[in-house]
């Protein structure tokens, strides 16, 4: 996702006849275990130097920022944002200037290479960012060997692709036109399409097993407008990404359902949301914004929680506290303390549902100073392997079947997170103290938490001690 689209509530349609009825009816005993961390501007050698830490942390997979060649303007360097740059360097891997793995921001192949073998080696699912629809603003910077796979430059972007999306909620503009100004290509030209995917499969060889889609709403899906002028008959693109068709001799290397695949979907007005959901997970952006309020609140009174605010069914939904958007396009989130998003994390991987994704803020940042020691290609921040995000990350995983109960003080508070007989998660998103007077399935008996080792009691189907400000508390039988 880049500059100026930013999610806003979620707009619900009825399901479409087709296999999205697989991903919008609600599985009650559907469990999610793993979680993602967002490796965000961290180079390849830094992530593969990391990789056993990630491990110890209790990640499952990991999201890598975008790997493609990109943009390289003169003056461009290593701080992530730079004054003297007006959307910053770290904006510039969104800018793809050709479809072949490598760029001067994450590292070479063969760096990349070596960080899948570290993956490997600690058991970690690794997923790309990719990008396919659209270029960097500049156009005489994308290579000439991509204009020449795609037939021409005149090939390689929709009719209106150069004119800026004036109305987001206008599903020709927002598909066929450009988003944020940036050139929108034609992803429904076949000789595009094969090029594209023969660079994903080329990172499939390499061991990746899992692709995070770019602006995926402003790909159009079947029933949005087709570019007639360009010759285009059906919006097939996610046909041919997700395997179910293949273009000019080439297909998805590997099976769909053996990748871990989403698309972001910004929820907005008019997306069809199932229609995307028959193809892949999506984003839960505006259960983002939910949680972020109840956040800077300090209580979910008023706040509505439970509800995941999307159509598609929860467990085929990508979550988060915050992404790398709300943190560094208009600092949407990045105003809330470590403290806060720490608390949020607990809540969102304690659940049932959902893959939680934990965005790694930059190293040496602060509430006044966002980027931090602003430097591209550095591991982020500690609170990735903060003891209380290590614990539930760990518990996620232990609470493999168990079905989740959601309590709420009256204060709106404290959240607990009872997972069957087996755990529960004990969250106060508030700054003050708090007493813990909740109902529970935990057995009767006497529990310590995991991080802090403080004790709480269950009696006759309650759960009792105190929470400190801002604190969590895993238990498990």
């Amino acid at each position: 996702m880049k500059k100026l689209l930013f999610a806003l509530p979620a707009m619900l349609l009825p399901a479409l006849p087709s296999l999205a009825k697989d991903r919008v009816t609600v599985d009650p005993n559907a469990v999610n275990t793993e979680t993602i961390l967002h490796v965000w501007s961290w180079n390849f050698p830094t992530i593969a130097e990391n990789m056993k830490k990630i491990a110890d942390s209790g990640y499952t997979m990991i999201q890598t920022s975008p790997v493609q060649q990109c943009f390289q303007p003169e003056g461009s360097g290593k701080k992530i944002f730079d004054e003297d740059v007006t959307e910053g360097n770290w904006y510039y891997y969104y800018q793809p200037t050709d479809w072949k793995v490598g760029n001067y921001i994450l590292g070479s192949r063969d760096e990349m290479k070596v960080m899948m073998d570290s993956a490997a080696k600690y058991d970690i699912k690794v997923i790309v960012d990719v990008l396919p629809n659209h270029t960097a603003f500049d156009i005489d910077a994308v290579s000439d060997d991509m204009y020449k796979a795609v037939g021409g430059r005149d090939k390689m972007f929709h009719t209106h692709g150069l004119d800026p999306i004036r109305n987001y909620n206008d599903r020709e503009q927002c598909t066929l036109w450009a988003m944020g100004s940036l050139p929108d290509v034609n992803t429904e030209n076949p000789d595009f399409q094969k090029y594209y995917m023969e660079f994903v499969n080329d990172l499939l060889s390499l061991g990746v097993r899992g692709f995070r889609y770019d602006t995926a709403k402003h790909i159009g899906v079947h029933s949005d407008p087709v570019d007639k002028e360009a010759g285009v008959k059906v919006n097939d693109f996610w046909d041919v990404a997700t395997g179910r068709k293949s273009v000019k001799g080439v297909k998805l290397a590997l099976p769909e359902d053996s990748l871990f695949i989403y698309g972001e979907v910004l929820q907005d007005k008019n997306v069809p949301e199932t229609e995307y959901a028959d193809y892949m997970g999506q984003t839960a952006s505006s259960y983002g914004h939910v949680l972020r309020e109840a956040l800077e609140k300090g209580t979910v009174n008023g706040i509505d929680i439970l509800n995941w605010h999307h159509s598609a069914s929860p467990e085929f939904l990508t979550t988060w506290v915050e992404s790398h958007d709300t943190y560094a396009n208009a600092h949407e989130s990045a105003h809330l303390t470590d403290d806060q998003i720490r608390t949020g994390w607990v809540f969102l991987t304690a659940r049932q549902n959902g893959t939680p994704l934990f965005f790694s803020r930059p190293a040496g940042s602060t509430r006044k100073a966002y980027w931090g020691d602003n430097l591209l290609g550095a591991r982020g921040n500690d609170e990735f392997y903060h003891p209380e995000v290590v614990a539930v990350n760990k518990f996620r995983t232990a609470m493999k079947g168990e079905k989740e109960d959601v309590r709420i003080s009256p204060n709106g508070s404290v959240l607990l997170v009872n997972r069957g007989k087996k755990g529960a998660a004990i969250v106060n998103i508030s700054q003050l103290s708090n007493v813990v007077d909740l109902p529970t399935t935990l057995p009767n008996g006497t529990y310590r938490d995991e991080v802090y080792n403080k004790e709480f009691k269950v009696k006759n189907g309650r759960l009792t001690g105190y929470a400190a400000p801002h604190r969590t508390y895993i238990l498990k039988k």
